[in-house]
């Protein structure tokens, strides 16, 4: 079963491709200055909009250090 990424938030899974698809794919990426992964997703996203399916974005991680906790003076 998928689990999320601790880092992403994202689910990761193994997707099996048909190899003339991978590479169609990653050369769509390269001209799109994007990664195999997320020309994937924007495509899946297409087509799921395409069939009136709405998917919301979900909210991107925080980046940074978390905030230090500050020792009370007692």
């Amino acid at each position: 079963m998928a689990k999320p990424s601790s880092k992403s938030g994202k689910k990761a899974f193994a997707l099996r491709l048909d190899p003339a698809v991978h590479s169609a794919i990653e050369r769509l990426a390269a001209g799109e200055l994007r990664s195999a992964n997320a020309q994937i997703e924007m495509l899946l996203r297409e087509a799921l909009e395409k069939r009136g399916i709405d998917v919301q974005l979900s909210p991107k991680p925080k980046r940074g250090r978390p905030p230090q906790k500050r020792e009370s003076k007692t």
